[in-house]
């Protein structure tokens, strides 16, 4: 019995680690070429599978392509969820938000050309499929800004429209990184010490705009 039961054990973590590698090899092919251009053969290719084995777990280029964008939103939720924002006072709460964006774009850095693709094939029809779940991951950042705006650590503040302005921050660093490389071809933005400058410097123009005057 304890033999069946180790080796069931075994075949489930064996599918997913296979479906995780399938949704990483996905997520860099659709982010070079949309749900339009991007093959599966590629991605089975990438992935060390079988086609068949994408359909197995997938069903098609569609259904994979929705796994691929719903799995973002998920992690987000998930990693917001673990820092409890709420025992910390507002500023230092956005910090911690600021800190944990940036760190997610290192950490998954085709996932802007990913979102760009569905807006440019696909004006977000897929896109809104998650979009009760990314509600609810930017939901952290209002929750942190309306209780700052309470404590008067922070001024009045159109929370939606603070809400991108403060991921555009975040986010634009590394939506435009293959363009700026050449800039500064000596620079790589991408290290450990330019991204934590990229950091600090979001975190002090984010607080330096919103913060209520002393």
């Amino acid at each position: 019995m304890a033999k069946r039961e180790s080796k069931k054990s075994r075949q489930v973590r064996d599918a997913e680690v296979t479906q995780q590698d399938i949704l990483d090899a996905a997520e860099i092919e659709f982010s070079h070429h949309g749900l339009n251009g991007a093959r599966l053969s590629a991605i089975a290719d990438r992935a060390g599978v079988t086609t068949a084995m994408i359909h197995y777990y997938f069903t098609n280029k569609e259904g994979l392509y929705k796994a691929v964008l719903q799995r973002p939103a998920t992690e987000a939720n998930e990693k917001l969820g673990t820092l409890n924002f709420d025992q910390f006072p507002a500023i230092d709460a956005l910090k911690l938000f600021i800190q944990a964006a940036i760190l997610n774009e290192v950490q998954h850095p085709h996932r802007q050309m990913l979102w760009f693709q569905e807006a440019n094939q696909n004006q977000g029809e897929f896109f809104k499929l998650s979009k009760d779940d990314w509600s609810n991951a930017h939901g952290s950042l209002f929750k942190i800004l309306k209780r700052g705006m309470t404590d008067g650590s922070f001024r009045e503040l159109d929370l939606e429209i603070t809400t991108i302005h403060i991921l555009g921050i975040c986010i634009f660093y590394f939506s435009i990184q293959e363009n700026w490389k050449h800039f500064k071809p000596d620079c790589d933005r991408l290290s450990e010490s330019e991204i934590q400058r990229h950091t600090e410097a979001a975190i002090a123009l984010v607080l330096s705009g919103i913060k209520s005057p002393e």
